[in-house]
């Protein structure tokens, strides 16, 4: 039987060859590529059954990179392989067609059992991740909406103050608006993101451009 054919994609070298090793036995390592422009560069003559790839990469992210390999090459299988476990990011991840989601600190482990998995056509998503967020992705006609990025620019506004390390009665104070208001736009955050903790939303801020590490709180 031919072996799958695999394209990898990671800005860390050391990474790009760890992956290489370990999925050698089973797979043919088609490419390799640093960047997400790269990669859509190279994946279309390379032909893979699976390309393997991270959200966070150079020049165009994990997630835009998907949309276009959806028509680039339309079978092959894509799976993401990273250290964002945010609800918001997977669920974008399988709206966009993904097979199967691992977390970088657990890809030893389960990275062939991902990949065997995506090739059965079945989907695979690393057992670290909240139940919450397996039953949002799995049974996504209960939450018709499912995880989102998008906050509309009162909530961007909240979370910048948040971020900040503000209290709710000191964004009240800044924004003009009573306590309860200021809590009930950090519940529908908190909801829409699928997040809960301050550093959580801190880092969301950060990678969405809402927030400068300058800016934070020392």
């Amino acid at each position: 039987m031919a072996k799958g054919r695999i394209v990898i994609a990671d800005d860390h070298s050391l990474v790009l060859e760890a992956y290489r090793q370990l999925l050698e036995p089973e797979f043919e390592v088609a490419g390799t590529a640093a960047n997400g422009q790269e990669l859509l560069d190279i994946a279309p003559g390379l032909n893979p059954d699976i390309v393997l790839l991270d959200i966070s990469m150079p020049l165009i992210n994990g997630l835009e990179v998907t949309k276009q390999l959806r028509a680039a090459v339309p079978h092959a299988k894509i799976i993401f392989v990273t250290m964002m476990s945010e609800p918001f990011y997977i669920s974008q991840a399988f709206q966009l067609g993904a097979s199967a989601y691992v977390l970088k600190q657990s890809a030893s482990n389960e990275l062939l059992s991902a990949l065997n998995a995506a090739l059965k056509n079945q989907r695979y998503i690393s057992p670290q991740l909240s139940l919450e967020v397996q039953d949002a992705i799995e049974t996504p006609w209960v939450k018709p909406e499912g995880f989102s990025s998008k906050l509309t620019p009162r909530q961007q506004e909240v979370l910048q103050l948040l971020t900040k390390g503000m209290s709710t009665k000191e964004i009240a104070t800044t924004m003009h608006v009573s306590t309860k208001a200021v809590e009930f736009h950090k519940g529908n955050i908190t909801r829409r993101l699928g997040i809960r903790t301050t550093a959580e939303l801190t880092r969301f801020a950060l990678s969405q451009g809402l927030t400068k590490l300058s800016d934070q709180h020392p």
